[in-house]
């Protein structure tokens, strides 16, 4: 869990995800927010146990907090990593549905907003198109056939990060998951969109920004770019 100024629900959540999936450790990756989110985060992790916080020196972007957070998984020798907001947009009532999708045997699990059953109720109608049309342009370009490209509620099998060299990845806005998942579908990995509801925060501020979209069609769009000319190449 990346959190930046998440002071008013990070001990909510992570009480929820103990409740949700008591067999998982829970990692918390702090931005040093000013908000104090991070000594929160130890407060509650002294009184629940397996609770771990990374404390980052600042806000470096969402991709740099995810590559520390998987890389520190994946060094404590885990089978499965899960990546999921602190605003409790994503579930955590669903960890296990996504959970039992790897052990079944795919090498990702996405939560999914834009398949039969996943829903974003409570978005007004520009938030929605500007959304569901964005992903159907990332998908498109990157010829991911997934539909939702851009959503942070994911289980990874570790053997999947370390395929896709996450070390190496470059986005640190919210091309980050485009990113992974291209670099997923290029490897012929197995992933399985799972639907959800994906509701508005409660508390605090969303991080989203049109910068931010901004970056990440532009990212997405030299990575199509790249992939056509490549194949190309390789064609003639």
């Amino acid at each position: 869990m990346p959190t930046y100024q998440e002071a008013a629900n990070v001990d909510r959540f992570l009480r929820a995800v103990r409740s949700a999936a008591p067999e998982c450790d829970l990692l918390v990756c702090d931005d040093n927010s000013p908000d104090g989110t991070g000594d929160l985060a130890e407060k509650t992790a002294a009184e629940l146990g397996r609770v771990h916080v990374l404390h980052r020196r600042g806000k470096e972007g969402l991709g740099a907090a995810y590559r520390q957070g998987f890389r520190w998984g994946l060094d404590q020798g885990y089978d499965v990593i899960v990546q999921m907001d602190c605003d409790f947009s994503h579930d955590p009532a669903m960890i296990p549905t996504l959970l039992d999708a790897v052990r079944d045997g795919v090498d990702c699990a996405i939560g999914s907003r834009y398949v039969p059953g996943g829903s974003t109720p409570g978005w007004p109608l520009h938030r929605r198109m500007l959304s569901k049309y964005g992903n159907r342009y990332t998908a498109g370009v990157l010829q991911l056939g997934i539909k939702d490209a851009t959503g942070g509620f994911r289980a990874y099998r570790a053997s999947t990060l370390e395929a896709i060299d996450i070390d190496s990845t470059r986005a640190n806005g919210y091309a980050f998951q485009s990113e992974v998942a291209l670099r997923m579908v290029q490897a012929g990995l197995r992933l399985e969109e799972i639907p959800i509801t994906f509701v508005d925060r409660e508390y605090g501020t969303s991080k989203m920004s049109v910068r931010i979209m901004a970056e990440s069609m532009a990212r997405v769009t030299t990575w199509g770019v790249r992939s056509r000319m490549g194949r190309s190449a390789t064609s003639s």
